[in-house]
Protein backbone atom coordinates (compact mmCIF):
# COMPACT_ATOMS: atom_id res chain seq x y z
CA UNK A 1 0.00 0.00 0.00
CA UNK A 2 2.94 2.74 0.99
CA UNK A 3 4.63 2.03 -2.01
CA UNK A 4 1.10 2.05 -4.59
CA UNK A 5 0.62 6.00 -2.40
CA UNK A 6 4.07 7.32 -2.62
CA UNK A 7 5.70 8.56 -5.54
CA UNK A 8 8.97 7.22 -7.68
CA UNK A 9 11.60 9.43 -5.82
CA UNK A 10 12.92 11.15 -9.44
CA UNK A 11 8.91 12.10 -10.03
CA UNK A 12 8.66 15.44 -8.39
CA UNK A 13 12.24 16.93 -9.02
CA UNK A 14 11.07 15.86 -12.97
CA UNK A 15 8.38 17.73 -12.44
CA UNK A 16 9.66 20.40 -11.34
CA UNK A 17 12.36 20.77 -13.28
CA UNK A 18 9.73 20.41 -16.80
CA UNK A 19 7.35 23.27 -15.00
CA UNK A 20 10.42 25.33 -14.72
CA UNK A 21 11.34 24.44 -18.46
CA UNK A 22 8.17 25.54 -19.86
CA UNK A 23 8.47 29.32 -17.30
CA UNK A 24 11.65 29.52 -19.38
CA UNK A 25 9.97 29.26 -22.96
CA UNK A 26 7.24 31.37 -22.40
CA UNK A 27 9.55 34.10 -20.40
CA UNK A 28 11.69 33.83 -23.59
CA UNK A 29 8.71 33.99 -25.84
CA UNK A 30 7.67 36.71 -24.52
CA UNK A 31 10.83 38.85 -24.45
CA UNK A 32 11.45 37.76 -27.56
CA UNK A 33 8.34 39.39 -29.26
CA UNK A 34 8.55 42.67 -26.39
CA UNK A 35 12.03 43.38 -27.56
CA UNK A 36 13.24 41.14 -30.96
CA UNK A 37 10.89 43.37 -33.43
CA UNK A 38 11.67 44.62 -36.56
CA UNK A 39 11.70 48.40 -35.52
CA UNK A 40 14.85 48.62 -33.32
CA UNK A 41 14.66 45.23 -32.02
CA UNK A 42 17.59 43.38 -31.19
CA UNK A 43 18.48 40.50 -33.48
CA UNK A 44 19.34 37.74 -31.60
CA UNK A 45 15.86 37.49 -29.93
CA UNK A 46 14.44 38.26 -33.67
CA UNK A 47 15.96 34.75 -33.92
CA UNK A 48 13.69 33.37 -30.89
CA UNK A 49 10.61 35.08 -32.18
CA UNK A 50 11.22 33.11 -34.83
CA UNK A 51 10.77 29.61 -32.85
CA UNK A 52 7.91 31.14 -31.45
CA UNK A 53 5.20 28.09 -32.06
CA UNK A 54 7.51 24.98 -31.83
CA UNK A 55 8.47 27.42 -28.36
CA UNK A 56 4.91 27.45 -27.14
CA UNK A 57 3.98 23.56 -27.99
CA UNK A 58 7.39 22.38 -26.33
CA UNK A 59 5.87 24.52 -23.03
CA UNK A 60 2.77 23.48 -23.50
CA UNK A 61 3.59 19.63 -23.69
CA UNK A 62 6.17 20.42 -20.30
CA UNK A 63 2.88 21.71 -18.17
CA UNK A 64 0.96 18.67 -19.14
CA UNK A 65 3.93 16.04 -18.33
CA UNK A 66 4.50 18.21 -14.84
CA UNK A 67 1.45 18.02 -14.03
CA UNK A 68 1.21 14.41 -14.82
CA UNK A 69 4.41 13.77 -13.04
CA UNK A 70 3.96 15.46 -10.21
CA UNK A 71 0.04 14.71 -8.91
CA UNK A 72 -0.08 12.20 -6.75
CA UNK A 73 -3.82 11.03 -6.91
CA UNK A 74 -5.69 10.39 -10.53
CA UNK A 75 -8.16 12.74 -10.10
CA UNK A 76 -5.79 15.41 -9.53
CA UNK A 77 -3.70 14.88 -12.57
CA UNK A 78 -6.82 15.02 -14.62
CA UNK A 79 -8.23 18.13 -12.95
CA UNK A 80 -4.58 19.94 -13.63
CA UNK A 81 -4.08 18.44 -17.52
CA UNK A 82 -7.54 19.01 -18.99
CA UNK A 83 -8.07 22.95 -18.76
CA UNK A 84 -3.75 22.98 -20.09
CA UNK A 85 -5.24 20.44 -22.77
CA UNK A 86 -8.35 22.08 -23.51
CA UNK A 87 -7.05 25.83 -23.47
CA UNK A 88 -3.61 25.23 -24.49
CA UNK A 89 -4.25 22.85 -27.61
CA UNK A 90 -6.54 24.38 -29.77
CA UNK A 91 -4.48 27.72 -28.96
CA UNK A 92 -1.19 26.39 -30.40
CA UNK A 93 -3.07 24.76 -33.43
CA UNK A 94 -4.54 28.33 -33.96
CA UNK A 95 -0.90 29.54 -34.35
CA UNK A 96 0.16 27.14 -35.80
CA UNK A 97 -2.07 27.31 -38.54
CA UNK A 98 -1.50 31.45 -38.99
CA UNK A 99 2.32 30.53 -38.86
CA UNK A 100 1.82 28.30 -42.03
CA UNK A 101 -0.69 30.61 -43.84
CA UNK A 102 2.17 33.68 -43.10
CA UNK A 103 4.80 31.42 -44.32
CA UNK A 104 8.37 31.57 -43.33
CA UNK A 105 11.13 34.59 -44.23
CA UNK A 106 14.77 33.64 -45.73
CA UNK A 107 17.66 35.97 -46.26
CA UNK A 108 18.31 36.20 -49.51
CA UNK A 109 20.77 39.16 -49.46
CA UNK A 110 23.41 40.59 -46.50
CA UNK A 111 25.36 43.75 -47.94
CA UNK A 112 27.53 45.50 -45.89
CA UNK A 113 27.67 49.29 -45.98
CA UNK A 114 30.14 51.27 -48.09
CA UNK A 115 32.90 52.00 -45.04
CA UNK A 116 31.22 50.34 -41.99
CA UNK A 117 31.44 46.78 -40.39
CA UNK A 118 28.93 47.90 -38.25
CA UNK A 119 26.02 48.67 -40.70
CA UNK A 120 24.48 45.60 -43.08
CA UNK A 121 21.55 45.93 -45.50
CA UNK A 122 19.62 42.60 -44.97
CA UNK A 123 16.73 41.52 -47.60
CA UNK A 124 14.46 38.07 -46.62
CA UNK A 125 12.14 36.22 -49.03
CA UNK A 126 8.93 35.11 -47.94
CA UNK A 127 5.18 34.18 -49.42
CA UNK A 128 1.49 35.01 -48.96
CA UNK A 129 0.24 32.22 -50.20
CA UNK A 130 1.08 32.44 -53.81
CA UNK A 131 2.26 36.08 -53.63
CA UNK A 132 5.99 36.53 -53.35
CA UNK A 133 7.31 38.61 -50.62
CA UNK A 134 10.57 41.14 -49.32
CA UNK A 135 11.47 42.62 -46.62
CA UNK A 136 14.05 44.92 -46.75
CA UNK A 137 15.92 45.85 -43.11
CA UNK A 138 19.19 48.06 -41.95
CA UNK A 139 21.10 45.77 -38.81
CA UNK A 140 23.31 47.86 -36.92
CA UNK A 141 25.64 46.88 -34.22
CA UNK A 142 27.41 43.68 -33.54
CA UNK A 143 27.16 40.57 -32.07
CA UNK A 144 24.40 40.33 -29.21
CA UNK A 145 23.26 44.32 -29.31
CA UNK A 146 23.06 44.05 -33.38
CA UNK A 147 19.87 45.91 -33.76
CA UNK A 148 17.05 45.60 -36.85
CA UNK A 149 14.93 48.46 -38.24
CA UNK A 150 12.47 47.66 -40.90
CA UNK A 151 12.97 49.63 -44.33
CA UNK A 152 10.92 48.32 -46.98
CA UNK A 153 8.00 45.63 -47.67
CA UNK A 154 7.47 44.85 -50.94
CA UNK A 155 4.24 42.55 -52.24
CA UNK A 156 4.32 40.27 -55.88
CA UNK A 157 1.04 40.41 -56.23
CA UNK A 158 1.33 42.54 -59.29
CA UNK A 159 4.66 41.94 -61.00
CA UNK A 160 5.63 46.13 -61.29
CA UNK A 161 5.41 45.63 -56.91
CA UNK A 162 8.59 43.04 -56.73
CA UNK A 163 11.39 44.23 -55.32
CA UNK A 164 14.36 44.50 -58.03
CA UNK A 165 17.28 45.71 -56.10
CA UNK A 166 18.22 46.81 -53.27
CA UNK A 167 21.96 48.79 -52.33
CA UNK A 168 23.76 51.19 -50.92
CA UNK A 169 24.68 54.42 -52.48
CA UNK A 170 26.12 56.16 -49.59
CA UNK A 171 26.85 54.66 -45.96
CA UNK A 172 23.83 56.35 -44.61
CA UNK A 173 21.91 56.01 -47.88
CA UNK A 174 19.87 52.89 -49.60
CA UNK A 175 18.30 52.65 -52.62
CA UNK A 176 15.37 50.73 -53.75
CA UNK A 177 13.82 49.70 -57.03
CA UNK A 178 10.67 47.78 -58.23
CA UNK A 179 10.62 45.78 -61.14
CA UNK A 180 8.26 48.56 -62.24
CA UNK A 181 10.68 51.11 -62.06
CA UNK A 182 9.90 52.97 -59.21
CA UNK A 183 13.19 54.22 -57.24
CA UNK A 184 12.49 55.14 -53.84
CA UNK A 185 15.74 56.84 -51.06
CA UNK A 186 15.54 55.53 -47.70
CA UNK A 187 18.22 57.73 -45.27
CA UNK A 188 19.29 55.97 -42.32
CA UNK A 189 20.19 58.32 -39.30
CA UNK A 190 23.07 57.56 -37.22
CA UNK A 191 21.78 55.45 -34.69
CA UNK A 192 20.69 52.97 -37.97
CA UNK A 193 16.96 54.19 -38.01
CA UNK A 194 15.70 54.97 -41.37
CA UNK A 195 13.54 58.18 -41.88
CA UNK A 196 10.87 56.01 -43.65
CA UNK A 197 9.43 52.86 -44.10
CA UNK A 198 8.94 52.07 -48.26
CA UNK A 199 6.15 49.49 -48.92
CA UNK A 200 4.83 48.63 -52.36
CA UNK A 201 2.04 45.90 -53.01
Amino acid sequence: MGGHRDMAPYRRPLAIALTAGAAVLVAGALIAYRWGGSDGGLVVLNEVHAHFVAMGWLALVSLIAAALLGARRPYTRVALTLPVAVLGIPIMTIFTMLSLLAGGQERSESLEAPGREDRRLVVEEGSAMIDPLWFVYVHQGEGLWERRWAVGYFNGDAEDNELREAVWTAPDRIRLTTSGGVVEEVTITADGRPDRTVSAG
